[in-house]
């Protein structure tokens, strides 16, 4: 596997970079954005931004057992709260547009836990990250090279 080293034009990195800071800053739980952004790396076979979130995640206190089991977010009731089930619900339906929409069941049960304000932060950090995801597996870019 080649790194491809093409760097993203400054604009676009700068675009990118800020809706990411934006979306975060109208979500008031740290711990949950990590949690969301964990997940649609793990859809998206993004080992860069996995290795990077967890160890951010890690810094927010977020437990070992949350992390290792967002992939069985499902199973694992007594890990997750509801909050914390309805966002990585939303997550995977954004993430996976296999049928073309997000569930109605879905968006309504994130609406249960989200006001307006929030739940469009929510989804926009679920869009920022699965653009990023979408930048670092094209440029094949490895997990290890995140730096604070």
């Amino acid at each position: 596997m080649t790194v491809r080293t093409t760097l993203l034009d400054q604009a676009v990195g700068q675009a990118m970079s800020a809706l990411s800071a934006a979306a975060k800053k109208g979500l008031r739980d740290p711990a949950l954005a990590e949690l969301v952004m964990i997940r649609a790396s793990q859809l998206n076979h993004c080992a860069f931004c996995l290795d990077m979130h967890l160890g951010i995640a890690r810094e927010h206190g977020v437990s070992e057992q949350q992390l290792d089991l967002p992939a069985a977010w499902e199973e694992a009731e007594d890990v997750f709260d509801e909050r914390e089930r309805a966002a990585l619900a939303l997550t995977e339906a954004v993430t996976v547009l296999t049928d073309g929409f997000v569930p109605d069941e879905v968006y309504d049960r994130a609406a249960e836990h989200f006001d307006d304000a929030e739940l469009a932060h929510l989804i926009g950090l679920i869009v920022a990250i699965n653009n990023w995801n979408r930048v670092m597996v094209s440029r094949r870019i490895p997990p290890g090279g995140y730096t604070p």
